[in-house]
């Protein structure tokens, strides 16, 4: 592994230095375009033949039956249903947490205003499948989806050359109250439930991570009037680390999201020399026993590794490049802590690791990446709600607000804006 080691980068070579190994949107936007339009064309049958494109399938049926979650929940070790419970209570009471309580407001005497909560209906998870299955992501958004009330939940899956999805995925689905599994995944499976066929419903927001594919065509989504959470692709890690950090452990942060893919980006920010080549070395030696090194490997390939004598210059890169994911291990942790500004999730500390926000601390995993934690937000509560603003006004109220009212609706030139005030204040 060749690392190269960039010291106290000048602004004006930050973007280069942190560009994301991605494909740009137009060298994939044409392939979801034709995949879209076939849908829209041919329902199912663009479904299956996508499938056996994509996932060297052949579907006969596209949704999961309680037969296969039965036999999924008995070929599930009771070890993984132990830790998917404690995962399960976690991610349950830190969502449950974020749920509020609006007051009535009044604005003016007689001007009652106030906001309530509704659930988003129906909802899509996108839950990627493949070499490594996130039956954990279904936690993560089924969770928060059924505390927000949302009346249909579909869950979306690549499943195997077989049809078949991996069993801890029908468990975890079916522990969360997921209505329906569909076996379907990629592009296919985002334009399935953005313009409905014959067997899958169209919902009203998609939900979930995927390779820049499936992003792009969430992305796509938007224009048949489908909500998305987030532009959620590629994983990114970025850590800080001073001389208090633990190489080993920083070594083994960096490989944890290297091994997502290999166009995963792993970035490592540093006051300490010393720490940045004694990561490296613990890269090469942990490397080696992983059983996804091949792709590991790859990411590692375009990680960064880059030295800064101030903290200050440090800050500042990170908040331009808003990780993802971002590790705080250094020993003024508060200066890093309030001076962030952009990133997804912050792990704090030599002993919280980014792998504990995956699965069990209780935080949601499905977070902006690629720079969008500059105007997004991961996933939390409010991502399946909805806020509506309600207004009551008296006989008093009306009054005292509405001559404000027609003079504004006067200068912007709706008269009938204004004459449905003067009418009634006539009338008083």
């Amino acid at each position: 592994m060749m690392s190269v080691i960039v010291e106290n980068p000048s602004l004006n070579v930050w973007n280069d230095i942190l560009e994301r190994p991605t494909q740009k949107i137009e060298n994939i936007e044409h392939t979801v375009l034709d995949i879209f339009a076939d849908v829209k064309r041919n329902g199912d049958n663009a479904i299956v033949k996508y499938s056996k494109i994509f996932d060297n399938c052949t579907l006969n049926e596209f949704e999961a039956t309680e037969d296969e979650i039965l036999v999924a929940s008995n070929n599930v070790s009771d070890d993984i249903k132990s830790a998917i419970a404690i995962a399960k209570q976690n991610i349950y009471k830190f969502h449950e947490s974020q749920k509020r309580i609006y007051n009535k407001v009044e604005t003016t005497k007689g001007v009652q205003c106030w906001q309530e909560e509704r659930p988003i209906e129906d909802i899509a998870i996108y839950i990627p499948g493949g070499s490594a299955p996130l039956f954990s992501t279904v936690l993560m958004l089924a969770i928060p989806a059924k505390i927000a009330g949302c009346k249909s939940v579909t869950l979306l899956t690549p499943p195997d050359s077989e049809g078949k999805i991996a069993p801890e995925i029908l468990f975890a689905a079916n522990e969360c109250g997921v209505n329906k599994i569909f076996k379907i995944g990629g592009i296919q499976a985002i334009a399935a439930v953005t313009l409905g066929t014959e067997t899958v419903s169209k919902v009203s927001k998609i939900f979930g991570p995927g390779n820049q594919y499936v992003t792009v065509a969430k992305q796509l989504a938007t224009k048949y009037g489908v909500a998305i959470d987030m532009p959620a692709g590629p994983s990114e890690l970025l850590v800080v680390a001073d001389d208090s950090a633990i190489p080993a452990y920083v070594a083994s942060d960096l490989l944890s999201q290297a091994e997502h893919g290999p166009d995963s980006q792993v970035v490592l920010v540093s006051t300490s020399m010393s720490i940045v080549k004694e990561t490296i070395k613990e890269i090469q030696k942990q490397i080696e026993k992983l059983p996804r090194k091949t792709i590991a490997q790859k990411a590692i390939d375009n990680s960064k590794f880059i030295y800064f004598d101030s903290p200050n210059d440090a800050l500042d890169l990170i908040n331009s490049y808003g990780p993802e994911h971002f590790i705080i291990n250094v020993k003024d942790e508060s200066f890093y802590v309030n001076g962030v500004i952009n990133a997804g999730s912050v792990f704090i500390g030599n002993y919280t690791p980014e792998s504990a926000g995956d699965y069990a601390s209780g935080t949601n995993h499905t977070l902006p990446t690629n720079g969008y934690s500059k105007a997004y937000s991961g996933v939390n509560l409010d991502s399946f709600l909805k806020q509506i603003t309600f207004q009551k006004i008296t006989r008093e109220g009306l009054v005292n607000i509405g001559s404000a009212i027609e003079v504004m609706a006067d200068a912007e030139g709706l008269q009938a804006h204004k004459n449905a005030v003067s009418i009634r204040l006539k009338d008083l």
